[in-house]
């Protein structure tokens, strides 16, 4: 792990801190920001591995911030939220956020979330997988699983590491329904909640825009109502 270049925007300096202090110990190299203003400058004068954004900051939003990642990068990013509304964690996913995590949590719980991001990127850059398997190709659509690129007739696709993996688990199954519940825990590896279902669901349609696919009208990802999603092929 060590190696990987984290930055942590939050204004409560205490969290920042801790944060930093466990990512640390786990190897990780922190960049740490109070602002918005620090944290814009430092996303754009260098490429992150992985951003952790405070929902609020002085001068500006990890809302705006994870906008700015998005124009330029792929890389996961986390946001933390001190709120339990729904808005606030369906807004960082439509704007490209790959997880949240809301106020007060454990530490740990964190790095556990920051491990599973970073390894949702690694894990396709394997030698020892199957080369065969690395590329999966359906209807114009083409993943390379060691590259992580995206090509949609012939054309490249910018995917967060997130949407990568839900397309790549739609394509592996492709003309299988995939329930909700399954993706989710394919993509996140985590328990699934009835609230997951909204997780996904923003997910699939930022996919959607981005394939210039629709709901109604659907040429790659349809959906199969109260059981999950399909890609024909």
């Amino acid at each position: 792990m060590v190696g990987y270049d984290i930055l942590v925007a939050d204004d409560e300096r205490e969290i920042t801190d801790l944060v930093a202090l466990y990512l640390t110990a786990e190897g990780y190299h922190v960049e740490k920001c109070y602002t918005a203003g620090q944290a814009a400058a430092l996303i754009d004068e260098k490429k992150f591995d992985l951003a952790i954004l405070d929902v609020m900051l002085p001068g500006g939003s990890g809302f705006e911030l994870c906008r700015r990642i998005r124009e330029k990068y792929t890389y996961p990013v986390i946001m933390l939220t001190a709120r339990e509304e729904q808005d606030d964690r369906i807004t960082g996913l439509m704007l490209g956020a790959d997880d949240y995590v809301t106020k007060p949590f454990y530490p740990l719980e964190l790095v556990a979330r920051v491990k599973a991001q970073l390894r949702r990127v690694t894990r396709y850059n394997r030698a020892e997988e199957d080369p065969q398997e690395q590329e999966l190709s359906v209807a114009g659509l083409v993943l390379n699983r060691e590259t992580h690129e995206c090509r949609l007739n012939e054309k490249p696709l910018q995917l967060t590491p997130t949407e990568f993996s839900i397309l790549w688990v739609l394509c592996e199954n492709r003309g299988k329904v995939v329930s909700t519940e399954q993706l989710f825990h394919s993509v996140w590896g985590e328990k699934y909640f009835t609230s997951s279902s909204n997780t996904v669901m923003v997910h699939i349609r930022h996919l959607r825009e981005k394939l210039g696919d629709s709901a109604e009208r659907p040429r790659y990802i349809r959906t199969v109502w109260g059981v999950g999603y399909k890609i024909e092929g």
